[in-house]
């Protein structure tokens, strides 16, 4: 069948609009110029350490630098505030602690988690694990539970402050054993560590700051609480072995809601690349972290999943908002 010319014309037409929005879709000129990523910890602590280090490798694939803007305070929040007022465009990113799907259920907070981040990707989580001096009678945790259980709220332990999550792994163990604590809660890791390595404190949970004192031989690892053993202490157990818990606080990258999905997917591959890049690897091994590698869509579900989760857990241990 011979088509007219004006029918000709059009298709060619439409041709060319398709194709016009599918190359607008797939390559919107992004990015032009540097990305922004809100890391929501002082400068020097090893989320700063690592995410540096990260942006820098992604730099590399992106093809425009990532500048890191510290924003600490508000357990680890300010980052996915600040998205509430910058332009879905891609220029602005913010790391995404697990704190932010806890906060909203302990006290009043203006973003939702649900709505107001555009998940990009799952980058990693962290290595805790409970420890006591070198001196201490507690040989494993059985040993800590024991004692636990004989002197209820006599057996005092610290963390990096209250509902962070190496005060919740403890609570839950708590909670699943039947035991009693009395939890001291510190400013920082530095300050915990003082107090176990003076003998004012009987355990401590925490990141893996503890790592050079157990090391030295002045700190015992009772356990660690990942998926598996650490290949810096693979002696240790795991208290999913022990006792079937895991905690390892993962977190991702996230923008603003609205963004653009396809530069969220060029994102998404630069961070991926990125995250498996041999500098960003050699910085995880260096703090015992593992790659917790999540797509956008896997990242989303996630964050509704662990909204949920931390509610049902902060309930149980009666930390949620009145």
């Amino acid at each position: 069948m011979i088509l007219s010319f004006h029918r000709l014309v059009g298709l060619a037409l439409i041709c060319c609009i398709t194709h016009g929005m599918a190359a607008s879709a797939q390559a919107p000129g992004f990015p032009n110029k540097p990305v922004r990523l809100i890391v929501p910890w002082p400068p020097g602590g090893s989320t700063d350490v690592t995410m540096r280090v990260l942006a820098q490798a992604t730099s590399k694939y992106l093809g425009q630098p990532i500048i890191i803007e510290n924003r600490p305070g508000a357990g680890g929040t300010l980052g996915v505030i600040a998205l509430q007022s910058a332009a879905p465009d891609g220029y602005t990113l913010t790391q995404v602690p697990l704190g932010v799907f806890r906060l909203p259920h302990t006290s009043a907070v203006s973003y939702d988690p649900l709505k107001d981040i555009a998940y990009i990707i799952g980058i990693s989580g962290y290595t805790f694990g409970t420890v006591v001096p070198a001196g201490s009678p507690f040989k494993s945790m059985q040993d800590f539970a024991a004692y636990a259980r004989a002197n209820p709220g006599k057996l005092d332990y610290g963390s990096t402050g209250i509902s962070t999550a190496p005060h919740l792994m403890m609570e839950e163990w708590a909670l699943q054993q039947g035991l009693e604590f009395h939890h001291i809660p510190y400013k920082g890791s530095s300050d915990q560590m003082l107090a176990l390595l003076s003998g004012q404190l009987m355990a401590g949970a925490d990141a893996t700051g503890f790592g050079p004192h157990v090391d030295g031989g002045k700190l015992r690892l009772l356990a660690t609480w990942g998926e598996h053993r650490t290949k810096r202490w693979p002696q240790v157990p795991t208290m999913k072995e022990l006792y079937g818990i895991v905690s390892n606080s993962p977190y991702g990258i996230g923008a603003p809601r609205g963004t653009d999905p396809a530069v969220v997917k060029l994102l998404h591959d630069a961070f991926k690349k990125g995250m498996e890049d041999p500098d960003h690897l050699a910085i995880m091994d260096k703090y015992d972290q593992e790659l917790l590698y999540m797509s956008s869509e896997d990242y989303a579900k996630f964050a509704r999943e662990t909204l949920e989760k931390e509610r049902k857990l902060l309930e149980k241990l009666g930390l949620t908002k009145k």
